[in-house]
């Protein structure tokens, strides 16, 4: 079978996973809410995070990918949190995302903060459901996940990265913040989906910390084909604003490198990634997901 076969096949579950547990009510009281919520996961996109986390589940010998379902949801819920949260006029103030309107044009800016508030309290509930329903036997590694998941989106994570990003709008920034602001605002939650699937499946420390890295490798190339794709792609191919950076006075890896060292640091990346992958195990769709991430056009 084709790769775009495979990664069809993949989307089609892993849409079905998060779809399974999304929230639901029968009281009319909660629908907006619901309603926004659910509006931002749905509106598709490439799904990178929860699927890197099955095949890394795969790929250190996971068996049973029940146990996996809830945290590549949970860790879906949070990313689009994020995205929620950075399309809001205080943040990136953006009216597009993934081809449609963002939440808070449809929804207004007050549940657009709101849906994102959600996204992230319902991904920490699912969660935490999953660790209490685990067998005696896998208990410790569910909490495991959860705690790397938990920690790679906060302060010390994604939360520290966006920080510092916004932060320094308007303002000048240097090699070590583009490298802190890189490591933790979109490597923060790919390195938690290689350590969560590695960890679901029961993988040791040393398995895991090499998994972190490879995970940081992809996630930083990751944020520096974004830079590059916003000042080369369009609208149409995007489904998001270009120029974007530019427009909110950003410095970003191409403006502070050059188009090509940004390009040139994106395959070297995604190579020594590749390089980790393979040493741990076998898993082509996985080494070709790497390779299509920083050979993208949207």
């Amino acid at each position: 079978m084709m790769f775009k076969d495979e990664l069809d096949n993949r989307l089609l579950y892993i849409n079905s996973v998060i779809k399974e547990f999304l929230p639901e009510s029968d009281n009319e009281l909660y629908k907006k809410i619901i309603d926004a919520a659910c509006y931002s996961v749905e509106a598709g996109g490439k799904r990178i995070r929860p699927m890197i986390m099955l095949e890394t589940y795969r790929l250190c010998g996971g068996k049973d990918e029940e146990i996996v379902k809830p945290f590549m949801a949970a860790l879906e819920y949070i990313h689009t949190y994020s995205l929620v949260h950075d399309d809001l006029p205080a943040m990136d103030n953006d009216d597009y995302r993934r081809g449609r309107l963002t939440t808070h044009k449809v929804f207004g800016e007050d549940f657009g903060i709101l849906a994102g508030d959600a996204l992230l309290n319902y991904a920490y509930e699912v969660m935490t459901s999953a660790v209490c329903a685990a067998s005696p036997e896998n208990m410790k590694n569910c909490a495991g996940a959860a705690a790397v998941i938990a920690r790679k989106a906060g302060i010390f994570g994604m939360v520290g990265g966006q920080s510092l990003d916004v932060l320094l709008t308007d303002k000048p920034v240097n090699e070590e913040e583009m490298e802190f602001i890189f490591n933790l605002k979109t490597g923060a939650l790919i390195e938690a989906a290689f350590m969560a699937g590695a960890i679901l499946a029961g993988a040791g420390k040393e398995c895991v910390s090499q998994l972190e890295k490879a995970g940081n490798l992809v996630g930083v190339a990751f944020q520096i084909k974004d830079d590059i794709l916003d000042v080369t792609s369009t609208q149409e191919v995007l489904g998001k604003p270009v120029f974007s950076d530019e427009k909110n006075n950003k410095t970003t890896y191409v403006t502070l490198y050059g188009m090509e060292k940004a390009a040139a640091d994106v395959e070297n990346m995604s190579e020594k990634a590749e390089s980790i992958v393979k040493s741990i195990g076998d898993n082509e769709f996985l080494i070709e997901l790497i390779n299509k991430l920083i050979s993208r056009e949207k």
